[in-house]
């Protein structure tokens, strides 16, 4: 028995050694070992050192172009750095922002896929901010889109990390941009006050037709997937949430802190320009809807949600409570009759939120308006190079 017990202890210590030898010679090779999948095998070999890629971008009127691209980026590593270039250097390189830096901080804090911002951070790759990058903050890699970024000179802004090998290329969203969006309020502030003129551009530097071309796959993909649990204090806000803005951000950070789950609604687009007239929204229902749920305040959206909370709404979703911030386009919500919000209130369950930042829709466009011939001089100029960007693009997959 003795005899049988220690050939057993042999034989098991020999089989062993020789799959630990096995594992050990193929992970030297850099392949997963028998029966394990090649991404499971990425994951645990990273466990050690997490792959970090930064991102950098102006991010002036954030919009869901912006946030798929982070998105992208996060899934290209596993913890993502972005880069909020400074007023200054925008200024520099490409005119005035409409969005200062500390309302773009906010924004690309608030996307779900960023894990760490750098602020002030520099328009162009030099050699010593890359060097700072791989040294201090650990990346691995520097990413961008596949549409080309030229300096005022004409240098390519990557052609440093590039040339370092430690470049990595996404896909650019398509149908939009930031030069897109101010030509699209460009063209509605035109429309409204015939002093400003445009210049002789006619509609070139602007457009209200979005080219954005909504898919189920886009939506699943900025969805977090996950419904409230069965005792979850469910908190539901709706608006426009045209030109997603810091003052959005704020309220929803605000609202999601009183409960579990942050339902959202946006309004479709007919009730938006019944409300605030034929040049409003900005943003079609598609792109509101996509830039809300990239928030990482937000865990669902409702596409399209009715502008009247009504009872069956509220049982059918739920909702513990009913919130609106005091800093809106509308003051439906303080209406005595045909208030939106009747229901809510006569149940006891309607709170209204100190909005923590006096930004609207309207003083984005306002900004527009009083700085119109520096933009349409900016969009001009950008109007030729995303020209050339469509006429020379090439398919670029994405995830």
């Amino acid at each position: 028995m003795n005899k049988i017990s220690s050939t057993s202890l042999i034989g098991g210590a020999v089989v062993v050694a020789m799959a630990v030898g096995l594992y050990l010679g193929v992970a030297k090779r850099g392949l997963p070992p028998e029966g394990l999948g090649m991404g499971l095998w990425r994951k645990i070999k990273r466990k050690k050192k997490p792959l970090r890629v930064y991102m950098d971008g102006c991010f002036d009127m954030m919009h869901y172009g912006h946030c798929n691209a982070l998105r992208q980026a996060r899934a290209v590593g596993d913890q993502l750095v972005v880069g909020v270039v400074s007023d200054a250097e925008i200024i520099a390189n490409k005119g005035p922002p409409v969005t200062p830096m500390h309302e773009r901080m906010i924004m690309v804090k608030a996307v779900k896929w960023v894990d760490e911002v750098i602020s002030d951070a520099p328009y162009a790759i030099t050699e010593d901010f890359m060097k700072k990058l791989f040294d201090e903050y650990k990346m691995d890699y520097i990413i961008h889109g596949d549409d080309p970024c030229v300096l005022p000179d004409g240098t390519d802004a990557y052609a440093v990390a590039k040339k370092a090998g430690r470049f990595k290329q996404i896909k650019r969203t398509e149908g939009i941009s930031s030069t897109d969006i101010v030509g699209r309020m460009l063209l509605c502030v035109r429309e409204r006050s015939p002093k400003i003129e445009d210049g002789g551009s006619g509609s070139r530097s602007g457009t209200r037709v979005s080219h954005f071309l909504p898919t189920s796959r886009r939506i699943v993909q900025f969805s977090n997937g996950k419904g409230p649990g069965p005792n979850a204090h469910i908190v539901y806000i709706d608006g426009a949430f045209d030109l997603f803005h810091a003052g959005h951000v704020e309220i929803l950070r605000v609202a999601r802190e009183l409960g579990d789950f942050l339902l959202v609604g946006t309004h479709n687009d007919q009730t938006i320009s019944a409300k605030r007239g034929t040049h409003r929204p900005i943003m079609n229902l598609h792109e509101r809807s996509l830039s809300v749920l990239a928030c990482r305040y937000v865990d669902e959206v409702i596409i399209g949600a009715p502008l009247e909370v009504s009872k069956d709404m509220i049982t059918t979703f739920n909702i513990s409570l009913v919130v609106h911030g005091t800093v809106a386009e509308s003051s439906d919500f303080q209406k005595e009759k045909d208030n939106p919000y009747d229901v809510p209130i006569s149940m006891g369950i309607f709170k209204v939120l100190e909005s923590p930042l006096d930004i609207t829709t309207t003083t984005i466009i306002k900004r527009i308006v009083a700085n119109h011939k520096a933009y349409q001089k900016r969009n001009e100029k950008k109007v030729a190079s995303e020209k050339r960007y469509y006429d020379n693009k090439t398919y670029v997959s994405s995830d």
